[in-house]
């Protein structure tokens, strides 16, 4: 028997010694078997209760968690899931410099699908007046300098819900008689505008537009 094939027995007999004796200490295992868990001799484990959900910062973020308004918007989205306080105020920043110039430029026929039936007959009879009197407005938008969410609330019988909202805007506005003169308002200085609007609409229904039912200032 030559020396390497030799060698080669003797190494395959040191192998199969070593498996032997690794599996008389270690045992055998099958299938799939979790790690077992880390044990501290210090400290005993601690039991943490887990809290589903949370608050709902699309609302909070806006009003007192507490408060009222919290309540009415938290059922507007059991009504309508999909609907987003956030996305509702950037679309009312939109709607405020639409409704607010068309008025003062006369376009209420435009907004008519913006506004409720009373707001929509005081708003023309506001421009039908002025027309009476042969006054113009000429009035130009610079921007919105602050935005809240005022209230909310929800009716569950009908489903509506109204969201009231706060601006603080700045425009200029001039008011011009029959002869082109001015009576009122000045080109070049800013005013400060004030509104509170609110803002209703049947949660769930398929027009996802919004009517302006009232304003205040």
């Amino acid at each position: 028997m030559n020396s390497p094939f030799l060698s080669l027995v003797i190494l395959a007999g040191i192998a199969v010694f070593l498996i032997l004796r690794l599996r008389s200490v270690l045992g055998t295992r099958e299938g799939f078997e979790n790690a077992p868990a880390p044990q501290s001799s210090r400290e005993p484990r601690r039991e943490f209760e887990v809290i589903e959900g949370g608050p709902d910062h699309d609302i909070i973020d806006h009003v007192a968690e507490d408060s009222a308004a919290a309540a009415a918007l938290t059922k507007m989205k059991k009504a309508e899931p999909s609907f987003s306080v956030g996305e509702f105020l950037g679309g009312a920043r939109g709607a405020y410099e639409m409704i607010l110039m068309g008025f003062e430029r006369g376009e209420v026929e435009d907004l008519k699908p913006f506004l409720a039936d009373d707001v929509y007959e005081t708003f023309a009879e506001v421009v039908a007046d002025r027309k009476d009197k042969g006054l113009v407005i000429e009035a130009e938008f610079i921007g919105i300098r602050e935005l809240a969410l005022h209230d909310a609330t929800f009716d569950e019988a009908s489903g509506v819900g109204e969201v009231t909202v706060r601006y603080v805007a700045e425009l200029t506005s001039v008011v011009k008689d029959a002869t082109g003169q001015v009576i009122e308002g000045s080109a070049t200085a800013v005013k400060k505008q004030k509104d509170i609007w609110t803002f209703a609409r049947n949660m769930g229904a398929s027009d996802p537009n919004w009517h302006l039912v009232a304003t205040e200032e």
